[in-house]
């Protein structure tokens, strides 16, 4: 899922990968209350039901081994090599999730700009 928008209580959210691909759902704040508690007073906080996934550009991701990958390629690929390093980093295949613009399935463009090799 990729956020779309955050407000004080529902956050928006397009669904990028399964059946609902390309749909957007509403993720409520939810209050939680714990069942057993010494306090003469019942506590309750309210948080949004999400966990949180960082993201490293192609660059900072070099040299590091991760569990699992998840690549962007609805644009081309910025320059020759970054798909190879952004596919390498994780440690099982299975793990790799790649996301392809709509009309390619199975291929996407590696921008080489020669001009830049030869010099």
């Amino acid at each position: 899922m990729m956020v779309v928008r955050c407000a004080p209580r529902i956050i928006e959210v397009l669904i990028l990968t399964g059946g609902h691909f390309g749909k957007f759902a509403f993720i409520p704040r939810i209050s939680l209350t714990p069942s057993s508690s010494n306090l003469p007073f019942r506590m309750t906080r309210s948080q949004f039901p999400v966990r949180l996934a960082y993201a490293l550009t192609i660059n900072k991701s070099q040299g590091l081994s991760v569990k699992f990958v998840g690549v962007d390629l609805r644009t081309p690929v910025f320059s020759h090599g970054q798909l190879y390093v952004a596919l390498s980093r994780c440690t099982s295949f299975d793990c790799v999730s790649v996301l392809l613009p709509n009309n390619e399935l199975d291929s996407t463009t590696n921008i080489v700009y020669p001009e830049v090799l030869l010099s």
